[in-house]
């Protein structure tokens, strides 16, 4: 397993009793690369993230994080974690809180680094506050101060939006854009689909502890593509002049053309335009991630 990987897991396999948790887990993750990993409930991603960051060990398969084995503490030095369910002490202030983590993972960490990533997650102000006074949504964000203290090489982040209002999911955006400006790896286990698509280069999809697909977002969301009109024109047969070009469907009051490349969005233009209609509106559209994520989830559960 190659060191140009933060994460290189093969076969991982988690049993409790008779219960498969995980079954056959393979993904690399590059470094430097925002990664998503994605599934349904139940699917294993929470087991997956724990031996990831080490808090337990599979049962069967071989991985390697920062080009060191599972568990291993010096990558573990390396590493920051924001898990979904977390709750830290209320009497501390959230300056306490950053810098007792900073010196649990072995880190000495100035004062000016706390400040500044307490003023990242937008915290600065309160950082002599205690935590018994935050609300959920700014506990979420000291817990993803937390996980960025030091500056980890890889910052593996469960649910980090969960508690945060749309301004506080933008930040949360230009944080890990800047994240992958500086070469951190990223590897986001996230339910807002949109989120990912936005901010992800990579993302693994994972269904009944297996991954049912791998690959960058474009890769996918498929080779399918249609492009959506809106037009009218009295006496004109809009449908058969559309059906040149690709199958015609109708959808939402337009007219949906599959199988068109964004290319030939000006030759139907044209051709309705010399036909005699009047154009509204004509784009091009694809399977949203959420609709690929439902698609490849579904047919595994089948």
């Amino acid at each position: 397993m190659g060191s140009d990987n933060a994460i290189d897991v093969r076969g991982l396999t988690k049993r409790y009793g008779r219960i498969r948790a995980l079954e056959d887990l393979s993904l690399r993750v590059a470094r430097g690369e925002v990664f998503g990993f994605l599934g349904p409930n139940g699917a294993g991603k929470t087991t997956s993230v724990k031996m990831l960051v080490g808090l337990t060990r599979p049962s069967s398969g071989v991985g390697t994080v920062l080009g060191l084995p599972l568990g291993d503490r010096r990558a573990r030095m390396n590493l920051g974690y924001l898990p979904e369910l977390f709750r830290y002490p209320d009497w501390l202030c959230a300056r306490e809180v950053v810098n007792l983590h900073a010196r649990l993972c072995g880190r000495a960490v100035p004062s000016a680094e706390i400040d500044d990533t307490l003023r990242l997650v937008g915290l600065r102000a309160r950082a002599n506050d205690r935590v018994g006074t935050f609300s959920k949504g700014m506990q979420q964000r000291l817990g993803l101060g937390v996980a960025l203290i030091g500056r980890p090489e890889l910052v593996v982040l469960d649910e980090p939006t969960s508690a945060l209002d749309p301004a506080g999911r933008l930040e949360v955006r230009e944080i890990l854009h800047r994240l992958r400006a500086h070469g951190t790896t990223v590897f986001l286990n996230s339910h807002l689909l949109t989120e990912v698509e936005q901010v992800c280069d990579r993302v693994a999809i994972v269904s009944k502890g297996r991954v049912v697909a791998q690959g960058a977002i474009a890769e996918i969301l498929g080779a399918r593509k249609e492009v959506r009109i809106r037009a009218h024109a009295d006496g004109v047969p809009i449908i058969p002049l559309l059906a040149r070009f690709g199958a015609v469907r109708e959808e939402d009051g337009a007219l949906v053309v599959a199988g068109v490349d964004a290319a030939l969005v000006p030759k139907i233009v044209r051709a309705l335009v010399d036909a005699g209609a009047a154009v509204y509106a004509i784009e091009p559209v694809g399977a949203s991630l959420e609709e690929r994520f439902l698609e490849l989830t579904g047919a595994a559960e089948r």
